[in-house]
């Protein structure tokens, strides 16, 4: 549990560290945007890792189930959050769409449809500490762009655009949880 911990303290910290301003501007000063990105990078990477990690030795040793979800009752809102994510995902990174503008920041989006889908059927401890981190970071993240006076994704029309990022999200989305077990060692269904 504790390379679980530290891997979520370092990839939420790397990325609470981007909210402080200040701070931020001091060492892009230090070390230069180049520096500071692939700083930034090294360390998230190696959070991932160490959470990736952690997560497999916490599901070796055995789960700590602190509650059991209704999973008949939360697996349709899971899966429909879950399709949501992959959605939003894709709106991310696809060109301007009327569903990137109406998110307005898709990747915080999707990282907490992401989180809260898998949270409202995993009731284990590892589940709630990696599920609950991440929402609760994307969640503060929001707040902070907020407060920042970040617009997000400029407004436009609907197009073409958004019939791409809805078929690409709800192929990636058929794709994972077709994948699911091999990949992560857990049944979707």
């Amino acid at each position: 549990m504790s390379t679980l911990l530290l891997g979520l303290a370092l990839f939420i910290g790397v990325h609470f560290f981007t909210t402080l301003r200040e701070p931020r501007a001091a060492v892009i000063g230090r070390l230069g945007e180049g520096g500071y990105k692939g700083l930034y990078s090294l360390l998230a990477l190696a959070g991932l890792v160490l959470i990736v990690i952690g997560f497999g030795q916490y599901r070796s040793a055995g789960y700590i189930q602190v509650w059991n979800p209704p999973f008949r009752a939360f697996h349709p809102i899971a899966a429909t959050l879950l399709w949501f994510a992959f959605v939003a995902l894709v709106a991310t990174y696809a060109p301007p769409s009327r569903i990137k503008s109406l998110l307005r920041h898709p990747m915080l989006v999707a990282v907490k449809a992401w989180a809260l889908s898998h949270l409202l059927v995993n009731g284990d401890l590892g589940s709630m500490l990696l599920f609950g981190g991440l929402l609760a970071w994307a969640v503060y993240d929001r707040i902070a762009v907020k407060r920042r006076g970040d617009a997000g994704a400029p407004r436009v029309g609907w197009s073409k655009n958004d019939v791409l990022v809805v078929v690409i999200g709800t192929a990636a989305y058929a794709a994972m949880i077709w994948l699911h077990d091999s990949l992560i060692g857990v049944t979707a269904a």
